[in-house]
């Protein structure tokens, strides 16, 4: 099928009209911010609370985030609650008659569009990356007939459905681990069942890692290392991994093995700092630098898959968090901290009776992945077909 394209500008709002809610104190609108996108839901918030002038936005237009680009937001504007609607600046409107909704946020959140529009950004870096609506808008996507929109949209949200209701498996498995943690072991705020305490340094090896410098490039040895992109909490991210300088001593010192466990030592999020994976000896000589704090069991006194659980648990974090400190608007936590962080200590018979249901599930998981990993290429191929007019 031959395919009829269009540029954005000819979908883009120009003059949807703005508000500032504050001078309706008491009105309650609704609200499509960047943060209730992320929370999956927009909010009903009074005009009081809405500290800075909004977009007025219509039921069906559908917005595209020039925030932080890399990460790929497109949102439709929901039925009307009897509020007026309203959004962030940060949004890109769009609103025209000859576009079917879930077509085009299909577009938007597509490879081949996202590639496009990556290349409109302006920026620094982080958070202050923004793509350009003026070059968004000379972008061109297929626009075939309003029939063949919703035909194609129907196509990829099944497929979309697909990959979400396995992600909401993941999910559910991750939410049955946490549940058996606390039915075995109690709550580590509270420790209801009053199990002695231990301090991380009784209960193994805390080390720090290397410092990322350029003076390493001199140094003998060349080695893969994990920072704080590769572990997330209760798994790593193997993806990219880089390389660096090091010294005989630094090799010996920070070598990670099998079953160590990964502490994120800073983060620019309160909520991430001390989030921790087990190393799965996945890269032979790998090391780690020092935004990581690694912590080997000793085994004959506990469990490194029930340490990993507790220290990713509600209480873990807390007793972590508690030992951080803020330097310009990153906060980290020490090596002592983490050395004098407490745990409770069920008996090993038990941990290890926790450790195998956790290999259970973890394979459960890896399946689950891998057929996500599936529908995630299943899905790609359709999108490509359906905007090539192949579909």
């Amino acid at each position: 099928m031959r395919q009829n394209f269009i540029s954005l500008n000819e979908l883009m709002l120009r003059r949807g009209g703005s508000v500032e809610p504050s001078k309706y104190p008491d009105e309650e609108f609704e609200l499509y911010s960047i943060p209730a996108f992320d929370r999956a839901k927009s909010e009903i918030t009074p005009g009081r609370e809405i500290g800075s002038s909004k977009q007025l936005l219509q039921s069906g237009d559908v917005l595209l985030s020039k925030i932080v680009p890399h990460i790929r937001r497109s949102w439709i504007v929901g039925p009307s609650q009897g509020k007026r609607i309203v959004g962030s600046g940060e949004w890109i409107v769009f609103r025209a008659p000859d576009f079917h909704a879930e077509y085009l946020r299909q577009v938007l959140v597509g490879d081949q569009f996202h590639s496009e529009f990556m290349r409109t950004v302006s920026g620094v870096g982080g958070s202050l990356l923004r793509a350009r609506p003026v070059h968004v808008a000379k972008i061109r996507i297929p626009l075939p007939p309003l029939a063949e929109q919703r035909r194609i949209a129907a196509i990829l949200d099944e497929a979309d459905g697909l990959r979400t209701r396995r992600r909401a498996s993941l999910a559910e498995l991750d939410t049955l681990l946490q549940s058996t943690f606390l039915q075995m072991f109690g709550d580590p705020v509270t420790n209801p069942m009053g199990w002695e305490m231990g301090t991380l340094e009784s209960l193994g090896r805390v080390q720090g890692g290397l410092q990322v410098t350029t003076r390493r490039k001199s140094l003998p040895l060349g080695r893969p290392y994990l920072r704080v992109a590769n572990v997330y909490r209760g798994r790593l991210e193997l993806s990219e991994i880089k390389t660096i300088r090091l010294t005989e001593d630094e090799a010996r010192r920070t070598t990670l093995e099998a079953e160590d466990i990964l502490i994120v030592e800073g983060h620019g999020n309160p909520g991430e700092i001390g989030r921790c994976a087990r190393w799965n000896g996945a890269i032979e000589g790998c090391v780690h630098q020092n935004h990581l704090i690694r912590f080997r069991c000793d085994r004959s006194v506990v469990n490194p898959v029930y340490i990993e659980a507790y220290l990713n648990s509600e209480g873990g974090r807390r007793e972590l968090l508690g030992t951080a400190r803020t330097t310009s608007g990153l906060n980290t936590i020490s090596v002592k901290k983490v050395k004098l962080s407490c745990v409770f200590l069920p008996p090993l018979v038990l941990q290890r009776q926790f450790a195998a249901i956790v290999e259970s599930v973890d394979a459960q998981k890896a399946r689950m992945r891998a057929h996500l990993a599936e529908l995630d290429t299943l899905f790609a191929s359709l999108q490509a077909a359906a905007f090539q007019g192949e579909l």
